[in-house]
């Protein structure tokens, strides 16, 4: 579930040597590099536990093993396909996701907590022309490269200092040969934002720009723009996740942590948001925590730690799937666990 179009090179017994063949129909190889195989298994878990001890709680648990998060659109899509319908009233939606943290912690975060993210296709336009008389041409490269360029100032100079604002250009092409000058080029580029003014900002700027640059260079056809994979913001809810919080700490001790806001996206909370209902996102660590330490300690994580989405991403089992588990049985019984002494009819999550 969830695998991604990378070329596993962690060396490990049972890493994957499947193929499948993607949206252009082209054959690739995949992975499990952002970990959905460690959250279908801890939800498996938790399902299983939780059904093994009925005395310990009450009330409905929906256990969502929600595919498609990598291409923005499967809680959508469970949603236009009746999810709604076929649940109950929800009191509150929990979910989890493996980081580049050690093994073991785990971490919540009250408000913004994952970014919105928005990938926008750019296609601009010149006038062809062989390479040896460019004083007939629009050329688009040109073109194509000074929007790049201008596009770093929208971080830079347009948004507040401390606000988080990612903008990466992640593909520019054009043109089949060196000394043709095509007639236009593709610019693909994704922003991350937290919140919807700054958002519409950032969106209102590349816009600007990209027609600022064709005016200068005298293109002849108006730009176009295509939005796509595009993720909502992953707000917290602050009560449900002080409540989890609480439990975490209760359960966990030292070992429950402030997670920092990330800059990467996630759908889950187009559910949550369909039902009307209350959500807390967390994250558990995955990384052997001996070598996180010792790569902490050298400040070098970033070259030493595999994060998501690297070929040699590679959460260790344990106690990763122990801590996952725990984590989704002690957050659902934080709302319709049963003390001895107390009974409940509990709720929804």
């Amino acid at each position: 579930m969830d695998a991604l179009p990378v070329a596993e090179a962690t060396g490990l017994s049972y890493a994957s040597k499947q193929v499948a063949t993607d949206s252009a129909g082209k054959e690739v190889p995949v992975m499990h590099a952002c970990g959905h195989d460690v959250h279908v298994a801890c939800l498996l878990g938790a399902a299983h536990l939780l059904a093994s001890h009925r005395e310990a709680w009450a009330g409905d648990v929906v256990f969502v093993f929600q595919p498609a998060e990598e291409t923005g659109d499967g809680a959508r899509g469970m949603i236009e396909s009746g999810l709604a319908e076929l649940v109950p009233s929800v009191d509150v939606a929990l979910a989890q996701h493996v980081l580049t943290a050690p093994a073991g912690v785990v971490g919540t975060h009250a408000g913004p907590t994952l970014s919105a993210a928005d990938s926008m296709r750019i296609t601009v336009y010149g006038r062809g022309a062989h390479g040896s008389m460019p004083q007939a041409s629009v050329d688009p490269v040109v073109l194509a490269a000074m929007i790049v360029v201008r596009l770093q100032t929208v971080v830079a100079r347009e948004t507040r200092p401390g606000e988080p604002v990612v903008l990466t250009v992640g593909k520019l092409q054009a043109g089949t040969k060196s000394n043709v000058i095509s007639d236009h080029a593709v610019i693909e580029l994704n922003i991350r934002t937290y919140s919807a003014e700054t958002r519409s900002a950032v969106l209102e700027a590349i816009h600007r720009i990209v027609e600022g640059e064709c005016q200068a260079s005298g293109s002849p056809k108006a730009a176009t723009y295509e939005l796509f994979d595009q993720f909502p913001l992953t707000d917290n809810d602050a009560d449900a996740t002080a409540r989890v919080a609480e439990a975490f700490g209760a359960f966990f001790g030292e070992r429950a942590l402030v997670l920092p806001a990330q800059s990467a996206s996630e759908d889950f909370s187009d559910i949550p948001n369909a039902l009307g209902s209350p959500y807390c996102y967390w994250g558990i660590g995955g990384t052997d925590p001996e070598l996180y330490r010792r790569a902490e300690e050298a400040g070098r994580l970033s070259q030493e730690v595999p994060v998501n989405h690297s070929a040699l991403f590679a959460p260790v089992i344990q106690p990763t799937l122990d801590t996952g588990v725990q984590a989704l049985v002690v957050a659902t019984l934080a709302w319709l666990g049963i003390s001895a002494d107390e009974e409940s009819h509990g709720g929804r999550a």
